[in-house]
């Protein structure tokens, strides 16, 4: 893989991008992908898309938040406002023109944030296992008093994962993440919309996002289950999908 460019943001981060130029004629909105909670840009989903982006000529971006992959900063230090101003920064200094979100587990609650902050620059979303306000809806409304006390005096508490380390949840995460809220408030998406689901989802249930397509208003919203299909969302069969649902909303928009 190719070394990453690297923006510098307002508030001083240093995000670590890759980029692909629009080649085809009349290509329309560009496509960015915003990944997940401790993902990278080096994801399965991620490469996928970087591949069908040089293979069709439509501008992408991929890039990774503060404490993920190769940007800067910690993990720990980390919080959802903080990583929606990355957001916000890349998506407005490394792209042109409108764009369709492609936004997976936290990406979707980052890209629906993006909706309400870029006002005009989105044309279309597409979310993979969307997980909105994850931090107080799953996190917070899950742990048990012992957590919820380590979390307040502590400052932190350890949560498993399969993929890999423990995750090390803040208590700024969970009380920062109380102002990023977007399922509580009208959540406005007047382009076209696109939900992918598994049915065999762990880590997000079907029931988030059957409450993200009953909350928003939109003209053009739908939300499609895969049965068997897990969080990760990459086998072929799920790529394959995604591809389609992208190229719908983009030929919904009149981009293909």
């Amino acid at each position: 893989m190719s070394m990453p460019e690297y923006l510098e943001t307002p508030q001083g981060r240093r995000i670590a991008f890759h980029r692909v130029a629009g080649t085809g004629q009349g290509t329309g909105p560009g496509v960015v992908f915003l990944g997940g909670f401790k993902s990278d840009m080096g994801g399965t989903k991620a490469v996928f898309l970087d591949d069908w982006a040089r293979r069709t000529g439509r501008a992408f971006l991929r890039f990774d938040y503060s404490g993920h992959g190769e940007s800067s900063g910690a993990f720990e230090d980390g919080a959802i406002g903080d990583w929606a101003e990355d957001a916000a920064a890349a998506i407005g200094a490394l792209t042109e023109g409108p764009q369709v979100l492609v936004g997976s587990s936290m990406g979707g609650w980052m890209s629906l944030l993006m909706c309400k902050r870029l006002v005009g620059k989105v044309a279309g979303l597409v979310t993979i296992a969307a997980a909105p306000d994850f931090t107080e809806d799953s996190m917070w409304a899950a742990f048990d008093e012992g957590q919820r006390k380590a979390l307040l005096e502590d400052g932190q508490v350890a949560l498993p994962s399969e993929y890999g380390d423990p995750y090390v949840i803040t208590r700024r995460l969970i009380e920062e993440g109380r102002t990023q809220l977007v399922l509580r408030d009208p959540l406005v998406l007047p382009f076209p919309v696109r939900c992918l689901q598994g049915t065999a989802d762990e880590d997000v249930d079907m029931s988030v996002a059957l409450r993200l397509l009953d909350h928003a208003q939109g003209p053009d919203m739908r939300l499609t289950l895969v049965k068997g299909a897990d969080h990760r969302f990459s086998d072929d069969a799920c790529l394959a999908l995604i591809e389609t649902t992208l190229e719908e909303v983009l030929s919904q928009i009149g981009a293909v």
